[in-house]
């Protein structure tokens, strides 16, 4: 156990800072996964505000650790859990405003959900969210992108609060997104953000929109225990190609399996832990390594800690 752990005490909240919002000490987090798998929150904290949040991680001492989960639609989260601050942003987070040229998105909002709402108010280029499982605040942190778009094209502004308890408006331009990457200030929580879109024709955006559905429904798993794309794509290459290439389709460990319709998909086939589909993504890395000399990239966040006799993974 770490020092930060043993310094709440143990199913309590007593130790932390007052919250408007809700508090849970020992929170179950597998449920809340796409997965369904990984150990509990020592505290999740589900704010009911940005001043709210602010507020509570000014007054946090600094060496309480704090992870913050959104969708949890890419996260695996380890069967130890996760030590601290678990913050979920949920109810007052996922607002959705529409503007003559843009969205303004709470960023609990889920990305088909805002990419909706442009849609009926006929306007473009927010299509490619509709494609994307997750919510607008891991879609900023990871500049997500699918089907020729992404978070960099589209972003004007995101809100944040730091691990200090500041409240920042920053601007697309400082956060320097690059490929499935943001500089977000160490520890900052996504709050809100604007998102630009382009005056167009409702009825091809909704086309648009329909494609997207049935390009994902065809190519992807899309009703199973998954969690997106496992591995960034490489320069110039598709990780679902070099799975494939090295016999990793269909391969399984314990519970988990690579996704015989995509391979790039780790599935939980209904038995898996966090070590089954953490340990079957290093060995889909082994192999291409071995095979290639390319190491691919975890794309999937993972997080918390191992149980103690869970096989430890690079």
């Amino acid at each position: 156990m770490s020092p930060a752990m043993r310094a709440l005490p143990p199913d309590t909240t007593a130790g932390l800072p007052p919250l408007k919002g809700r508090i849970e000490a020992n929170a179950a987090l597998g449920p809340l996964t796409w997965f369904r798998v990984g150990g509990p929150a020592e505290h999740l904290v589900k704010p009911a505000s940005a001043a709210d949040l602010a507020q509570f991680l000014q007054a946090l001492p600094a060496d309480v650790p704090v992870t913050v989960i959104g969708a949890a639609s890419n996260l695996i989260i380890r069967d130890g859990g996760i030590a601290g601050v678990v913050i979920r942003l949920a109810r007052g987070f996922s607002t959705v405003a529409v503007e003559p040229d843009g969205i303004v998105c709470g960023a609990a909002a889920l990305d088909a959900t805002v990419a909706e709402h442009a849609a009926a108010a006929g306007l473009g280029g927010l299509e490619f969210l509709s494609g994307i499982p997750g919510s607008i605040g891991g879609a900023v942190a990871m500049n997500a992108g699918a089907y020729g778009s992404d978070m960099a094209a589209c972003l004007d502004w995101a809100e944040i609060v730091t691990r200090s308890g500041e409240q920042i408006r920053l601007p697309a331009a400082e956060l320097h997104l690059s490929y499935r990457h943001s500089r977000l200030p160490a520890g900052a929580v996504v709050t809100r953000a604007r998102l630009r879109a382009t005056p167009g024709d409702a009825r091809l955006i909704a086309s648009r929109m329909a494609e997207i559905r049935e390009s994902r429904t065809a190519t992807q798993p899309m009703r199973a225990r998954t969690g997106g794309s496992t591995f960034a794509n490489p320069p110039g290459m598709k990780a679902w190609e070099l799975i494939d290439s090295v016999g990793g389709r269909g391969l399984i460990r314990g519970g988990a399996q690579v996704s015989e319709l995509h391979c790039n998909f780790l599935l939980n086939t209904g038995t898996a832990t966090a070590a089954d589909l953490e340990g079957l993504g290093e060995e889909l890395r082994r192999r291409v390594l071995a095979a290639t000399g390319i190491t691919l990239e975890w794309e999937i966040k993972r997080v918390g800690q191992p149980l103690p006799r869970a096989e430890v993974v690079a």
